[in-house]
């Protein structure tokens, strides 16, 4: 599941690939873009944003791409078999003389001015794993609204950009609160210390391929994706519900017993789901 620290190695395997060097193949398949090629432009960098991509190329133009769920983009060497999905699912290609960097399933895809990059991303908070960091704007952006439920504050990108539904659910479970809890009933202490804790999440994982928030490498997750497994710190079942405004719910984990605050009444249930390598 794509969040600030995969979206931060994908750039990073974007950069590395593209920057500094001359397309020599483009290809943009959604229809506003068909007609539009970039061979012959140099990509002077790629950059994340929150859960953004911004990709920019000579001439003042920029790439912007979201993952979202499921989207991916994939670097290939000559010769090399693409393997990211069906040709179909294949919304981007970038190719230089020695790299081609192919976008999957890319629910968002368009090209902007460069100087007109804040209308793709101009609302999002301080990026967590961004120059643009600052703790006490986020703690003050999470608080404006202090009876919405902690767990949606904290996936709102206009309060900080980065976070999903991963690292939403570990937060609440470091922070003992439960994700329904209003935020404003956050313990003082603990709302203070929550924009370094996420900060020090993603960044002891934005280099690596498999997302670990507990240090541990035999269960690397403490409650999501773990419905009705015994909790790590108590052993009491972990629990399962949707989050959300009604038009995007998405499921969220929690103990009962190491999280204080409301929960909705909801059974249980096992999450069949395979887990992923991130």
């Amino acid at each position: 599941m794509p969040e600030g620290d995969t979206v931060h190695q994908a750039a990073k395997r974007l950069h590395g690939a593209l920057a500094g060097k001359v397309l020599t193949r483009s290809d943009l398949r959604v229809p506003k873009y068909a007609t539009t090629d970039l061979t012959g432009r140099t990509v002077l960098d790629v950059t994340p944003r929150g859960k953004h991509l911004l990709t920019r190329i000579e001439g003042g133009l920029t790439l912007h791409s979201h993952l979202k769920m499921d989207g991916a983009w994939k670097v290939y060497a000559p010769g090399q078999r693409w393997s990211g999905g069906p040709a179909h699912q294949i919304r981007a290609i970038l190719g230089t003389t020695d790299r081609t960097a192919v976008g999957y399933r890319l629910p968002v895809l368009e090209l902007l001015r460069t100087a007109d990059e804040h209308r793709a991303v101009g609302h999002l908070g301080p990026d967590l794993l961004g120059p643009d960091w600052d703790p006490g704007r986020v703690l003050e952006n999470l608080l404006r609204d202090p009876s919405r439920p902690l767990g949606e504050a904290l996936l709102d990108q206009r309060n900080l950009a980065g976070i999903g539904n991963v690292y939403k659910s570990e937060l609440c479970f470091l922070l003992g609160a439960n994700p329904w809890l209003p935020i404003g009933d956050l313990r003082a202490e603990r709302a203070a210390r929550l924009p370094a804790l996420a900060k020090r999440l993603l960044e002891a994982n934005r280099d690596s391929p498999a997302r670990s928030t507990t240090g541990r490498r035999e269960q690397r997750l403490f409650v999501y994706g773990r419905a009705s497994r015994p909790c790590l710190r108590c052993g009491t079942p972990v629990r399962v519900a949707e989050q959300g405004d009604g038009s995007r719910e998405r499921p969220t984990y929690w103990c009962p017993a190491c999280q204080s605050g409301p929960a909705p009444d909801t059974t249980d249930r096992i999450d069949t789901r395979p887990s992923r390598r991130i």
